[in-house]
């Protein structure tokens, strides 16, 4: 990160973003028997995805708060 820049990943508003490793992809998606391509999308020019340094490929495990659920999990494939 360079000096004096804030990251975005700070901002209360924004959900936690993280890669997955090839295990819990596998596991993924097994579980809901699905391939990669089935997954919602997020594009590679996202600020977060950015930040993360996420790859095209990529898939992100996203973790936001849920006043019912307590907390919700997404997950997103990384496009160009």
């Amino acid at each position: 990160m360079k000096k004096g820049k804030i990251s975005i990943l700070k901002h209360e508003l924004v959900s936690k973003h993280e890669i997955i490793g090839e295990g819990e992809v596998k596991g993924l998606l097994n579980k809901y028997k699905i391939k990669k391509e089935q997954l919602p999308k997020i594009k590679s020019s996202d600020p977060v995805i950015k930040e993360i340094k996420a790859e095209v490929g990529d898939i992100v495990k996203i973790t936001r708060r849920s006043r019912t659920a307590g907390k919700f999990l997404s997950y997103r494939l990384v496009i160009e």
